[in-house]
């Protein structure tokens, strides 16, 4: 999804992110993304944990 993006488009981005929001935000949101992240990361290994322990431990059964 991102690998179409290149510096001068993030630059620009970047430039529109600081005019909208102003330095003053900027912390607070990185802030707040960087949690955000981190919850999805938590999230997602919960998950992968469930996913492991509901398969069955020798892999799959044999063909019907």
């Amino acid at each position: 999804m991102l690998e179409n993006i290149g510096g001068a488009e993030l630059l620009l981005v970047l430039l529109v992110v600081f005019l909208f929001f102003g330095p003053k935000n900027l912390p607070s949101i990185g802030r707040t993304f960087g949690r955000g992240v981190r919850e999805f990361r938590r999230a997602l290994r919960g998950v992968e944990d469930d996913v492991r322990r509901s398969a069955p431990p020798d892999g799959p059964g044999p063909p019907a």
